[in-house]
């Protein structure tokens, strides 16, 4: 097993709890590895959901995975301004050269002006109930759900914003260098 570095691309694979493959990412450059966090960087990357369907990001994008909390963070550099897109899933892996994670379907998508919004509560329930996600799942989910809502209300860590302008600067200057 190789080990990953900075400036590494990896591709991402994202599956549901039954072990069924929904997403995958086929671009992703590694900007940071510490004992607690995966940061990497994207920027018209394809993403393929389940049934097929292909599309490119449009925006420049900064992604937190972590090894021991149950979300990942995708910070959204669109046009109107700063957008996270966070995912309750798993804790990430590292799997020959794919970043791996459970998604456990809620989202909690943060806006520009700092208001934000759960989202697939109806899928979650769906999932939870079909997959047989169990007691103790849900405790977990719905813990680090508030776990997320309270970092952002704070803006402690990833949503600070400066944290996110730092890791883009970061992933510009290594895009120059390749070129």
């Amino acid at each position: 097993m190789r080990k990953i570095k900075e400036g590494d691309k990896l591709q991402i694979h994202c599956y549901k709890h039954d072990g069924t493959l929904h997403r995958t990412c086929d671009e992703a450059t590694v900007l940071e590895i510490t004992d607690k966090s995966l940061v990497c960087a994207n920027y018209k990357t394809e993403i393929i959901e389940k049934g097929g369907v292909r599309y490119h990001t449009k925006e420049p994008a900064i992604l937190i995975f972590y090894k021991d909390e149950w979300f990942n963070i995708i910070g959204q550099m669109k046009e109107k301004g700063l957008f996270y897109y966070c995912n309750l899933a798993s804790p990430y892996i590292i799997d020959d050269g794919l970043i791996k994670y459970i998604d456990y379907d809620l989202d909690l998508r943060v806006f520009p002006d700092g208001s934000f919004k759960v989202l697939d509560r109806n899928e979650y329930r769906f999932h939870k109930k079909k997959m047989n996600y169990g007691t103790d799942l849900e405790k977990v989910i719905d813990y680090e759900l508030q776990k997320l809502i309270n970092m952002k209300k704070n803006n402690i860590g990833v949503f600070s914003e400066d944290m996110i302008e730092h890791y883009y600067d970061l992933y510009e200057k290594m895009r120059l260098k390749k070129y």
